[in-house]
């Protein structure tokens, strides 16, 4: 965003960087940053504050791929989750909605994205070859592919299926409650318990 002189360098510089986040607008980001110059300095501080910690703290568990404040996270280091089930997301913000569902105690793998070789992004770019590795030392039973019914969801979800079905190991899809094209980030609970419930398996 250009100064057009009757905005101050600080004001403008704060929209330019909420600019930047995905779903900000430019509308979105003056509304934003004209917010914060109402806030108090302390609100601002702990704001900073927390997105300064966000940044020291979080990391990556070795496991999974979600994200955690130590490592292994807590799921995996569960001594009461069921290790012989595991559903795999697209991102660790899909972790959050399963578990709100409280209907799912297995263990999780985030891929961080999907397969799209559009945007030059593969199997290698992806925690796919840790995942495979992962199903064999823990004995996996049954691999719950829960990527976002869109189409890099379904190419990520048959890439893995491939691999899965000469292994002999059962693989099973979330029930088409979900609408084609949108993200588990989106989907209420209740349609999310009914997909983890009548997921069915594939051949």
């Amino acid at each position: 965003m250009e100064n057009d002189n009757t905005t101050s360098n600080v004001i403008t510089n704060l929209i330019t960087e909420f600019s930047k986040l995905p779903g900000i607008g430019p509308k979105s980001a003056q509304r934003l940053t004209y917010y914060m110059v109402k806030i108090t300095k302390d609100q601002a501080f702990n704001l900073s504050k927390a997105i300064a910690e966000l940044k020291e703290k979080i990391l990556s568990c070795s496991e999974c791929f979600n994200i955690t404040e130590q490592s292994p996270c807590g799921i995996c280091s569960s001594e009461t989750r069921d290790t012989s089930i595991i559903c795999v997301v697209e991102q660790p913000i899909d972790v959050i909605h399963i578990e709100r569902t409280g209907v799912y105690n297995g263990l999780y793998h985030v891929l961080n994205g999907v397969i799209s070789p559009i945007n030059g992004i593969g199997p290698e770019n992806l925690k796919i070859n840790e995942f495979f590795q992962r199903i064999f030392s823990l004995q996996i039973k049954e691999v719950i592919l829960a990527t976002n019914p869109s189409m890099e969801g379904e190419v990520t979800s048959m890439y893995i299926n491939n691999f899965l079905s000469e292994k002999n190991i059962k693989t099973s899809v979330l029930a088409r409650g979900l609408p084609i094209g949108s993200d588990l980030e989106y989907t209420d609970d209740l349609t999310l318990v009914k997909a983890l419930e009548g997921r069915k398996l594939l051949e």
